[in-house]
């Protein structure tokens, strides 16, 4: 069993609904859910929108590769509504990022682990920080709570817990 950390984002439809509903079917499919962070909101990153996103990260134990689980974070992405578009980034109903699996470092097409912009997006170390301020970052080698600390993002509001 490996533990991983899933950045979960909603930013379309009932986001507290969304987040509920992804992590019934991640506990379904893909292994126990260990922990939970609180719900941030957050302006969309990358993009104009009016519409912010709800994050969260959950920590999972779970004996599926990391390729296969990011086959089953896509397929549950669809499942839920999520389709696909040209643009980068978007409004969306849900995503599922692999931000950590162990302290695997992953560099192909079409996974990148850890996740390339992780250091720089509040919105996922904040809540990571909630749930695993000492998880140490396999390539910078330095903690979440340092990454955090050097993130030039506003820091968050959390929302819901």
């Amino acid at each position: 069993m490996v533990t991983s950390y899933l950045g979960l984002g909603t930013n379309m439809g009932d986001r507290a609904a969304n987040l509920t509903s992804v992590m019934k079917r991640l506990a379904y499919q893909y292994g126990d859910i260990i922990t939970v962070s609180p719900v941030y909101i957050s302006k969309p990153w990358g993009y104009e929108s009016d519409n912010n996103f709800y994050n969260q990260v959950i920590e999972i134990k779970t004996g599926i590769d990391a390729f296969d689980l990011l086959e089953l974070a896509k397929e549950t992405e669809k499942q839920m509504g999520r389709t696909k578009i040209m643009k980068a980034y978007a409004d969306r109903i849900i995503d599922i990022d692999i931000l950590f699996y162990g302290n695997e470092i992953i560099s192909s097409r079409p996974l990148i682990i850890p996740h390339p912009l992780l250091h720089k997006r509040m919105f996922v170390l904040q809540p990571m920080s909630d749930i695993a301020p000492e998880f140490v970052h396999p390539i910078f080698n330095k903690t979440i709570s340092v990454l955090m600390k050097e993130c030039k993002a506003v820091p968050l509001t959390k929302f819901l817990h």
